[in-house]
């Protein structure tokens, strides 16, 4: 049975199904759904829960089981947002692009490339999102966190962190008990980067456009839609979590092969740069060429599960179809390219829940 009650402010759901919270739009429900407006409200928040507790933005990176989620979920809403000077502190319920508009539009550098990224401020420091050669741990200052274990709120210096490529301490067995609840950046005056990504050069010098902030967020901005990588919760849009996969190491060899498979006309030396940028070493390749070398193609249908017809890289759901159905394919996907190429490709979705 379903019941929704009100605290203060703050909603609090029982069996309250999750799939229309997601851009899958596939799994089960939460046993206990809590909704934080307010970062206010995360004390509160913990003491209603019980057992398990899972985190949750926008759902624009994970699949959930279709069993649900056991004990207390948490959907950060709380999308707080102070702007003084050079620094901005935003909640962790906050739209991440929405973040990054603002910025902009206030002339501060540091995260534009990072504009019409999915999801909210929470996701970007947990995946630590890597744009186009730009990171959100490239502006990050500190990290206010929930600890459950020890029941307080607890700021941590962004440089006490380890950053990886689409990696962060929270991603950890031992960090994922802190919950993160608020998230402050120090942005800059002038470039802090330049655009090297040859997708968005040929974008930037075909539209005509200009080396300003506001013709570098456009400048994205078209380089993604082109990827077809814009989401925009509410909207009517392909169910899918983008890329579904990170991108891989592999060696020079591994990487010479998959860069052949590139479709776009661009050069193998053009690929390895592209590959240095995006993820920080040219060795790593991108997981859409793993595809296409090991066999999949674009459009390829499992059911109600295909690898999209534009974006070979993205798992699709169709219509209809359940999250095993997803998570099935993808395994398949892992199996078939390690075993035909030697490379083992992990998901860059969280994968929440029994499967």
């Amino acid at each position: 049975m379903q019941l929704t009650v009100y605290t203060n402010s703050m909603l609090i759901q029982q069996n309250q199904p999750l799939a229309g919270l997601t851009a899958f739009n596939v799994g089960g429900a939460a046993e206990k759904l809590v909704t934080i407006k307010s970062g206010l409200e995360i004390d509160e928040a913990i003491n209603e829960a019980n057992n398990q507790v899972w985190p949750l933005g926008y759902g624009t990176n994970v699949l959930i089981s279709d069993q649900g989620l056991p004990g207390t979920t948490l959907l950060f809403r709380n999308d707080e947002l102070d702007l003084n000077d050079n620094q901005v502190v935003a909640g962790a319920g906050l739209w991440w692009d929405d973040m990054v508009k603002l910025l902009v539009d206030s002339n501060l550098w540091g995260l534009e490339l990072t504009s019409g990224v999915p999801g909210s401020v929470g996701a970007a420091v947990f995946i630590n999102i890597n744009a186009y050669g730009q990171s959100q741990s490239d502006c990050l200052s500190w990290v206010e966190v929930f600890d459950l274990d020890k029941k307080r709120l607890q700021k941590i210096n962004a440089a006490d962190l380890t950053w990886g490529y689409k990696t962060s301490d929270f991603q950890l067995d031992g960090w994922q008990r802190k919950l993160i609840v608020r998230a402050a950046y120090e942005l800059a005056s002038k470039p802090t980067i330049d655009v090297t990504y040859q997708s968005a050069i040929d974008i930037k010098s075909e539209l005509g456009l200009k080396d300003t902030l506001a013709d570098r967020r456009a400048t994205i901005l078209e380089t993604r839609r082109r990827a077809g990588s814009i989401f925009v919760p509410g909207q009517n849009h392909a169910k899918t979590v983008g890329s579904f996969f990170r991108n891989p190491l592999v060696t020079s060899e591994q990487a010479d092969l998959v860069a052949s498979f590139d479709e776009s006309g661009k050069t193998k030396s053009q690929v390895h740069k592209m590959n240095q940028v995006h993820g920080g070493d040219r060795l790593r390749v991108s997981a859409a060429h793993v595809l296409l070398a090991a066999g999949f193609k674009r459009g390829q249908q499992w059911g109600p599960v295909r690898l999209h017809p534009d974006h070979v890289l993205k798992l699709e759901n169709t219509g209809g179809a359940t999250a095993q159905q997803i998570y099935d394919v993808a395994q398949e996907i892992i199996n078939h390219s390690e075993q035909s190429l030697g490379i083992k490709l992990e998901p860059e979705a969280r994968i929440l829940g029994e499967f």
